[in-house]
């Protein structure tokens, strides 16, 4: 085994690096759900590079034909001209995932970060109603541009602005009040002129809130949030950039409440092979922008067009792929509902193949994660204080893999629990 040469990293990089510190070694290849690194150790991947690899690390389908699109001088870079790769792209979305559930939406590629299509949502739902407010949530995340942070709730990230965060109000997320359902209270605030709080020109929630958390909205409650803007001429925009894709199980996250938001943003696995890429769709009334209105120079990523339209026409044509990964979702949850019931302090949530572990003692699952990362395995925390292990598998992992896996997890936290076997 070769020894890692970091200095660089050190020397060069800005202290603002993060993920190689829970993670020290030098990574070199990956394939599928694994990772290699230069010393020729192998890592099984449950990040999936925070969900932007949903169909694993060098897709061979999604590869192939990124390679042919290339060696036939496709164009790279279009800005928003019209390319025969954008144009796939669009009949593969319209085809795939528009009509088959009634998707009357229009396109806008915004630059390629999720962050910017956070950015461009809020934007053209204060040019639609004229209004300023936000309404976002407790424990939400939406990037770490000023507009993104500005709905975000977590306080370190919000404080990294350097300026005051304003036009934004956070209400409680389901389940962030007990048993108490917090749109009550949002509806009073809303309807009562003594509130002090201005009718909101959108709503951004998460279904599910990953860097919160893996904290879940119940359907039921989706619905009432709908109904409750669309009553209130509130517009709804809904932040799939992590929870989209397949992650929950169905493409969007929010088919399962069975409810039709007025925007939504997409990016992370919308190329399907890690390449920058973001989408904001909106119902085709809300399509007030004037030309230009809203640009970037790398809005065109046509190699990510490429990858994305062969996403769409092999994983998304037919079910398979969803009811594969509510199966896996499925077998995630029972082990890990078996160590929470092995262990004291310990609980799970989650939805499809996004399953958080909870520890009541937050240090706990810092520590989980940096044994399994000793063993072999990458996976993150999340929550307000770190204190959720959460899994993101690639939703193509076999079952052999996710079993492999868990079974690393389990070993880790055994190692980091042994005092509070139940």
């Amino acid at each position: 085994m070769t020894t890692l040469e970091t200095t660089i990293f050190d020397d060069l990089e800005s202290n603002v690096r993060g993920y190689c510190r829970s993670w020290p070694t030098v990574f070199d290849t990956a394939s599928g759900a694994w990772l290699h690194d230069e010393g020729g150790r192998d890592y099984l991947d449950f990040f999936a590079g925070a969900g932007s690899l949903n169909y694993g690390h060098n897709n061979p389908i999604l590869k192939r034909a990124l390679i042919d699109y290339i060696s036939r001088d496709g164009i790279t870079h279009g800005l928003d001209m019209s390319t025969v790769a954008k144009r796939e792209l669009l009949e593969s979305l319209r085809r795939n995932i528009l009509d088959p559930r009634d998707l009357d939406y229009k396109v806008q590629f915004p630059g390629p970060t999720g962050a910017n299509a956070v950015e461009a949502a809020l934007k053209l739902a204060r040019k639609v109603t004229g209004r300023t407010e936000i309404i976002n949530f407790t424990n939400a995340f939406h990037g770490m541009t000023l507009g993104a942070l500005s709905v975000t709730g977590n306080a370190s990230k919000r404080a990294g602005a350097g300026v005051p965060l304003v036009h934004s109000t956070a209400m409680p997320f389901d389940g962030y009040l007990g048993d108490s359902d917090g749109l009550d209270w949002m509806e009073r605030v809303l309807d009562d002129t003594s509130s002090g709080q201005d009718v909101p020109a959108a709503v951004i929630v998460e279904t599910v809130q990953g860097e919160g958390g893996v904290n879940v909205a119940r359907a039921q409650w989706l619905r009432r949030l709908s109904e409750l803007c669309k009553a209130r001429g509130i517009l709804l925009i809904v932040d799939d950039v992590q929870m989209g894709c397949g992650r929950t199980g169905p493409f969007f996250s929010f088919e399962v409440a069975g409810i039709k938001p007025d925007i939504v943003t997409l990016s992370k696995s919308i190329s399907g092979y890690g390449l920058p890429m973001a989408l904001v769709l909106m119902k085709r009334e809300l399509d007030v922008w004037a030309p230009g209105e809203h640009n970037g120079t790398f809005r065109g990523n046509n190699p990510a067009f490429v990858t994305a339209a062969a996403t769409l026409d092999n994983y998304w044509s037919d079910g398979n792929l969803e009811a594969a990964t509510i199966v896996k979702g499925e077998r995630v949850r029972r082990a890990l509902s078996g160590l929470a019931a092995a262990y004291d302090g310990l609980s799970t949530r989650g939805r499809g193949l996004v399953q958080g572990l909870v520890f009541e003692d937050a240090s706990q699952a810092g520590k989980v994660t940096q044994i399994a990362f000793e063993h072999g395995l990458l996976v993150e925390t999340s929550g307000a204080e770190d204190e959720v292990v959460k899994l993101l598998p690639p939703l193509t992992i076999t079952a052999a893999e996710l079993d492999h896996g868990l079974e690393i997890l389990a070993s880790a936290v055994d190692v980091a629990c042994s005092g509070k076997v139940k």
